[in-house]
Formats: C-alpha cells, sequence, structure tokens
C-alpha cells in the first residue's frame, strides 16, 4: 500500500459451497496464533454455524475486479459476545498465504466495519471488538490501519480453554469512511 491503488473486495455471504476455504484457512500456517488447526469434525461443525442463521454474519473475502465469481481471497466475519458484561459485536480474518501483504485484510475489515454500522444503526450493539494476540504484529496492524482504536492489554481465551494475552481494539459504530463492496445477507455465523 505504497501509494500504490487500495484493491477493492467484496464480501460476500458464507455459502453451503464454501468449506473449501476453511478447509484451507485451517492449516498450520494460517492457525499459529489461534491455537493450531481443528478436526475435520470441528470444521464441519464450524462450517454448519457459519450457513445457519445467527446473530452475525460470516463472509469470504473476493477481489472486487475478479467478476461475479471473484477470486477468494480469504474470510471474515463478526458476531454476537458478551464482554465485560455488555453484548458487542466481535470479528475475526484470514487472508490466504498468497494474498497476504496487499492490504486485502485492512480493505475487508473497513468494509466490515460499514457493514455492521449498519446492523447497529438499525438497532445492534454499537460496539466492535477484535482481539489478536499481544505479539500478532500483521492482526494488530490490521485493527490500527481499518481505524480501530486500542483499549489495551486483556487476558483473553482462544480457543476455549487455552489462556492468551490479546489487544482490545474496539471501534464505534457510528458513522465511517466509504469502502469496499459488501454484499448483503440474512444468515450469518458464530465464532469458534
Amino acid at each position: 500500500m505504497d501509494g500504490r491503488d487500495v484493491e477493492q473486495v467484496r464480501l460476500v455471504p458464507w455459502a453451503q459451497d464454501d468449506l473449501w476455504l476453511l478447509r484451507r484457512t485451517n492449516s498450520p500456517e494460517m492457525t499459529e496464533q489461534l491455537g493450531g488447526p481443528e478436526s475435520e469434525e470441528r470444521l464441519l461443525d464450524r462450517h454448519r454455524r457459519y450457513i445457519e442463521p445467527f446473530a452475525g454474519c460470516m463472509y469470504r473475502v473476493t477481489l472486487a475486479d475478479t467478476g461475479d465469481t471473484g477470486e477468494t481471497v480469504g474470510s471474515i466475519g463478526y458476531w454476537e459476545r458478551e464482554w465485560r458484561g455488555a453484548r458487542v459485536w466481535e470479528t475475526g480474518w484470514g487472508i490466504l498465504p498468497e494474498f497476504q501483504g496487499r492490504g486485502l485484510a485492512v480493505t475487508a475489515a473497513r468494509a466490515l466495519v460499514e457493514v455492521v454500522a449498519r446492523v447497529a444503526a438499525g438497532g445492534g450493539h454499537r460496539a466492535l471488538h477484535a482481539f489478536p494476540k499481544v505479539g500478532h504484529a500483521a492482526s494488530n496492524g490490521v485493527c490500527r490501519k481499518a481505524g480501530f482504536t486500542l483499549l489495551g492489554q486483556v487476558d483473553f481465551e482462544y480457543p476455549k480453554g487455552h489462556p492468551i494475552r490479546s489487544n482490545d481494539w474496539y471501534v464505534d459504530l457510528g458513522p465511517g469512511p466509504a469502502g469496499a463492496v459488501a454484499e448483503r445477507s440474512d444468515h450469518g455465523e458464530g465464532a469458534g
């Protein structure tokens, strides 16, 4: 993103045919900061949750300039969680290794903030959080570049039963700048 044009992305609601992407993001390289790869059984359960109705939505991230089908570069989503006595939105993402380093996670995160802000305007939660590990420079950089505010370090648990030290990044879901295209969905995902 050194002064070059920023690639645009499209957020496409997760579908039955997207299990392949979940398997790709389940590699040791992609899950190093998340406790390692999950079993096939857990992946299938996660995929089922992604396509069933829930409070939030999971998306396949595609390049916007590759037509209607779009070249898939990763995934991003948002879901409800209880945090410090309140219901908030949480987000997480994963960009496939061959597409990393191009600013696509930042562009997708900005697009997701716009989507969740529309949900908040309709009566949803006003807070969106991300909780990358303190030492995960790439994800912390995405939060910073996407306009999140660092609230500080927190003790967190991910996966369940695995304590970690995370940064608590926050964005107020008020009006924000225009970003990438995001398709609307009536269904979504729940994390983990």
